[in-house]
């Protein structure tokens, strides 16, 4: 591996929100970038737009949920970057209904999406970081880990994640590589926007500081973890919720 090649970052759910986000802050820091995402219209405007501000960007349509597909897209990154230096697990669906009214679908597509892609994309990517003793691994948690009504599915999702972060953490502490999650709250996605001007307010007072998240505000937790200088950081949660992690009831 050269050392002195600019690193290269894995962004899954990278194509639009709070993925797209913290792709451009990871580019931001001169890291070479890889798209994972289905929607191949929004991958070709994401990596467009990439390009367009000075980032080496690749594009890759990738189902997170699937093995064989995971694995081919991680494949190719190596064969185009021939390194990877981190990876962020920020795939993830909404599905909110009370218990007695979710399906069988409904609980195995937000664990596949959430939950299963961070599995999948994590054992894909070891193997390589642990020869090359060294990497990052950023798993985008929620909020809602703590618990949320209506939220079974996904707060159960989240809160593997927080459990799957520290699993991790623990075995490849010795071979360089770093894993931990950011929660975040409540933050202005084409979701939220879509969401009655109404419920937008109620939300909003809900936060502590009053302001309902950015995507930028989520990139700026990741880009602290993905540095090389935060090798003494493993098996965190950091929540980037504007305090509502702190005493604010689910909405």
């Amino acid at each position: 591996m050269n050392a002195t090649a600019k690193e290269v970052a894995i962004v899954t759910g990278g194509a639009k929100g709070i993925g797209f986000g913290i792709a451009q802050g990871l580019a931001r820091d001169g890291k070479r970038i890889a798209l994972f995402d289905l929607d191949r219209a929004a991958l070709d405007e994401a990596a467009t737009r990439l390009s367009a501000e000075g980032a080496d960007v690749i594009a890759l349509p990738v189902d997170v949920t699937d093995s064989a597909s995971v694995n081919h897209a991680v494949e190719a990154v190596t064969q185009r970057f021939q390194r990877i230096d981190v990876l962020v697990n920020n795939a993830g669906i909404v599905r909110d209904k009370r218990i007695t009214r979710m399906s069988d679908d409904d609980w195995d597509a937000v664990i596949d999406v959430n939950l299963k892609s961070q599995f999948l994309c994590c054992r894909a990517v070891l193997t390589h970081m642990s020869a090359a003793k060294y990497g990052r691994i950023v798993n985008i948690s929620s909020r809602a880990w703590l618990g949320g009504a209506g939220q079974t599915n996904y707060s159960a999702a989240k809160g593997g994640v927080v459990s799957l972060t520290r699993s991790l953490a623990l075995e490849w502490a010795k071979d360089g590589v770093t894993v931990n999650a950011v929660a975040p709250g409540i933050v202005d996605t084409p979701l939220f926007q879509a969401f009655d001007n109404e419920l937008q307010e109620k939300l909003k007072k809900s936060v502590p500081v009053q302001r309902i998240g950015t995507p930028d505000d989520i990139a700026e937790a990741v880009r602290f973890f993905a540095r090389p200088e935060a090798s003494y950081i493993t098996g965190q949660t950091l929540y980037v919720c504007g305090g509502r992690s702190l005493a604010s009831p689910s909405v």
